[in-house]
């Protein structure tokens, strides 16, 4: 009882009159003492706000404050000068200063504090990250600083959010109607924030009607959460689903047109990945200031590196292997392997990172649960790009031509004068290609490594295998709709059950389906 007169009195002097400056003795509050007394001294200080007190408590954060005199005074020191934090004077240090301990209840509080102090700033963005901070951390001492920010507010979205802040203080009212109003009004905000505090206090409540309270409110924001973690899971999964697109598309020509398991095509992808960091490096000490356009020059360079070793692999060792899948399978398995040590001889077996450019980073944010990241929409739109690149160059193109009659006739394509050899390079260079488009965008979205393409190589075939072999309709729905499934039943049963029960459902569908979606369409076609 003692303590909340005492706080109760510290507010009405708080409001009697103008802002005061800090003191020396609310110095000496907030520095020393019981971690109550400190508590509400901090409170207390803040209803007010003065420039001292925000220097004091940036001091105090950084352990900048010890206690001289046998607990007489508090001062600031700072490369070895003391100041006095009442008047900003220079003051000396005196031998039996002791420093300040700050436990992790008081250094929450100071930065709960420092965020209440920008209630009062000119920044929109800083005054509404405040009032979030404040209803996350909610605390009956703040009443006053709410009210005080509320009165003097005039932005709708900030006053909106200061009245919740406001409701959470008032969660923990000892005044049962106050509770219920609170659980009311946090209601209405549908946030994981506010569900957490309504669930805290449900936990504690022992009045029944305000627990009824507590649980209707917890209802209706579960209700509205529940679509933006099924729309969250949807956007993961049209995002993987993307990745698995780049990943696949390469592997659906060259798989497609000659037949050839590539168990290098993963490290394809690695080439492309490690391509783009080169070109990361070399903006970063030659054009610093164009640094965020160094993406742009990445994809093309990325793309050619991977189409020109993919196209040295088919002339030098592929080539003699056409019609033995067997032993392309182990070639492709010993090429992997071979460049995954250079790489690891070049650039070290550590993961290198990739930097995203400052329009990649952040995020859109549609729903209170709900942030889709730039890097993952971008990434989205650069498959979609890939995707209709690759539909009008094998459909509108002579080399389109030249390999989807290879593809679907291989001796009838030759009788006809097509040079298929000089096809099958070209191919196999164009998905080796493309292989460095999807390394370049997983170098976005993750780190960058030797291993890099082992993640992926499974899923890509599978992808390949369930749409169809060489048919790229069939590889948008399977990278699709395997993304997107993965997604929700890792939300049901975790990651683990999630990849078994998607290679079990591939199996069953292969086996009733053993064309895939899309079959074959031609004279061979089985």
């Amino acid at each position: 009882m003692f303590r909340f007169l005492s706080m109760a009195w510290l507010c009405l002097l708080a409001w009697a009159g103008p802002a005061q400056a800090l003191t020396a003795e609310q110095a000496l509050a907030m520095a020393a003492g019981d971690t109550d007394d400190r508590v509400a001294a901090v409170q207390q200080a803040i209803v007010q706000p003065d420039e001292r007190i925000a220097a004091f408590l940036k001091a105090l954060a950084d352990d900048e404050v010890k206690v001289v005199g046998a607990g007489k005074a508090a001062i600031i020191v700072r490369d070895g000068k003391g100041i006095d934090p009442a008047t900003g004077t220079d003051m000396p240090v005196p031998d039996d200063a002791e420093d300040v301990i700050n436990n992790n209840r008081m250094r929450g509080e100071i930065d709960t504090a420092m965020a209440g102090l920008a209630l009062f700033g000119k920044d929109d963005a800083k005054r509404l990250a405040a009032a979030k901070a404040l209803t996350r951390e909610p605390d009956a001492g703040r009443l006053p600083l709410l009210d005080k920010a509320l009165a003097q507010e005039t932005q709708p979205a900030i006053k909106a959010q200061l009245e919740l802040a406001r409701s959470a203080t008032l969660l923990g009212s000892e005044d049962a109607a106050q509770r219920i109003a609170a659980a009311q009004a946090l209601s209405l905000s549908a946030t994981p924030d506010t569900r957490l505090l309504l669930n805290e206090r449900a936990t504690v409540e022992e009045d029944a009607k305000v627990k009824a309270a507590l649980q209707a409110a917890l209802k209706a924001i579960d209700g509205e959460l529940a679509w933006g973690e099924r729309l969250g899971a949807a956007f993961s999964g049209i995002s993987l689903g993307s990745i698995l697109l780049l990943v696949a598309l390469g592997l659906a020509i060259t798989y497609g047109l000659m037949g050839v398991i590539n168990m290098a095509h993963g490290e394809l992808m690695m080439i492309g990945a490690y391509a783009t960091y080169v070109v990361q490096g070399l903006f970063q000490k030659y054009l610093p200031g164009a640094f965020d356009w160094y993406l742009v020059a990445a994809v093309p360079l990325a793309f050619g590196a991977s189409a020109l070793v993919g196209a040295v692999l088919e002339r030098s060792v592929l080539r003699f292997l056409y019609g033995r899948p067997l032993e392309t399978l182990l070639a492709t398995w010993g090429i992997s392997l071979v460049l995954m040590q250079l790489v690891r001889t070049i650039f070290g077996a550590q993961n290198v990172g990739v930097e995203n450019p400052a329009w990649m980073s952040g995020g859109v944010q549609v729903l209170s649960n709900l942030t889709l990241p730039y890097n993952r929409l971008v990434i989205i739109g650069f498959a979609i790009a890939v995707l209709l690149s690759m539909g009008w160059l094998i459909g509108r193109t002579r080399l389109g031509l030249f390999v989807r009659g290879v593809t679907q006739n291989r001796p009838i394509a030759s009788c006809m004068g097509v040079n298929t050899a000089r096809v099958d390079t070209m191919a196999f260079a164009l998905g080796s290609g493309i292989a460095g488009l999807a390394g370049c965008a997983l170098s976005q979205v993750g780190n960058v490594g030797p291993d890099l393409g082992q993640s992926y190589i499974v899923d890509a075939f599978m992808v390949v295998v369930l749409g169809g072999v060489g048919q790229l309709a069939g590889t948008v729905y399977a990278a699709l709709g395997l993304g997107v499934l993965n997604k929700f039943l890792e939300g049901w049963a975790g990651a683990v059950l999630a990849k078994i029960a998607v290679l079990v459902f591939i199996i069953i569908f292969i086996q009733k389906r053993p064309q895939g979606i899309f079959a074959v369409k031609g004279r061979t076609a089985d």
